[in-house]
């Protein structure tokens, strides 16, 4: 068995893949044989240090397969279950892992392993964001930054499903074409234009009630000025760098905005929350309100080339790993 491992932090040259040998699972874990595990920029905030974590460790927080063997509680799963999962314990690059099931969902037949794989992190992401986090309304017109992402293709597409009026920015040219496949009514360059500016104009100078950010540094003080008064600015990530120190007198007050920084964890704790989620989720897929193209496959033994282009922002879509 085979499994990415960290020692230090760093580039992507501290990923190593090494040979593991794996026990039996506990009384609540299961044992996976991975088909697929998804590639999230999480992943880069992990191995660089952002988000520190116990090392030495693995890494990946995402992956889909199948159940090879079950602990001695394990009631709902059975050896031989398509599987899939988002979240802790770090270790979803590589062939096998055993896992608990607390975060672990059955994935419907009509569903392949890897859109599986690609699904969790983002999917259920977009879940809490649009359901929980900000609950759109039909009718509303939201912004929402990196819409050519892998995030992007997903929340998109389910917020035009809610019946949103959506508008997008990109990075490149390039982008504009992939933002609107993913649904997207307009779309934004942000490094051409100013974009609050054109917020502002699409929405008749009112702006919107509700940015949704998974850029952060670049973006931000841009964002505040496209929110309507009362709006949230939900942060959920650093893609161009941590947001820095919030100035609450100028940027927050003055329209009497809101402002959270939400996480998987705050929304998905518990495995009734979790099983919404996901159920939710797979339903968008099977009716085919959201359609998953995946961008590109790597295998393990590709991981440094993989993150590398992650960071630069090549990939444009889901992607993942197969072991």
């Amino acid at each position: 068995m085979k499994a990415i491992t960290i020692s230090k932090t760093g580039g992507p040259e501290v990923l190593e893949l090494k040979e593991i040998n794996l026990g039996k699972p506990g009384p609540n874990e299961v044992l996976i044989e991975h088909s697929a595990i998804g590639l999230n920029y999480i992943d880069a905030y992990h191995r660089s240090g952002l988000y520190p974590v116990d090392l030495p460790s693995g890494i990946g927080v995402e992956g889909s397969g199948i159940v090879k063997d079950i602990g001695n509680n394990v009631k709902d799963f059975k050896v031989g279950d398509r599987v899939s999962y988002s979240g802790g314990p770090l270790g979803a690059y590589s062939s096998h892992r055993i896992y608990p099931i607390k975060n672990l969902v059955k994935v419907p037949n009509e569903i392949e392993l890897d859109v599986a794989a690609t699904l969790m992190t983002k999917g259920l992401t977009t879940f809490y964001l649009l359901h929980k986090t900000y609950p759109v309304k039909s009718g509303e017109t939201i912004l929402f930054h990196a819409a050519a992402g892998g995030v992007g293709q997903i929340f998109c597409q389910w917020a035009k499903s809610l019946g949103c009026k959506v508008i997008g920015t990109v990075g490149s040219e390039k982008k504009i074409e992939l933002a609107r496949k993913n649904g997207c009514d307009e779309i934004i360059n942000y490094s051409k234009e100013d974009f609050a500016k054109k917020v502002l104009e699409l929405t008749n100078g009112s702006g919107v009630p509700v940015v949704y950010d998974g850029v952060g540094k670049n973006t931000f003080e841009k964002s505040i000025e496209c929110l309507k008064i009362r709006g949230m600015m939900v942060s959920f990530g650093n893609a161009s760098g941590p947001v820095s120190d919030i100035n609450v007198k100028k940027m927050i007050q003055p329209k009497g905005l809101y402002f959270t920084r939400p996480s998987m964890g705050q929304y998905l704790s518990t495995r009734e929350e979790i099983k919404e989620a996901s159920d939710t989720l797979f339903e968008k897929i099977k009716s085919g309100q959201i359609k998953i193209e995946i961008f590109k496959k790597y295998k393990l033994d590709d991981i440094v080339q993989a993150h590398k282009e992650l960071e630069s922002r090549i990939i444009t879509g889901p992607s993942v790993i197969i072991p």
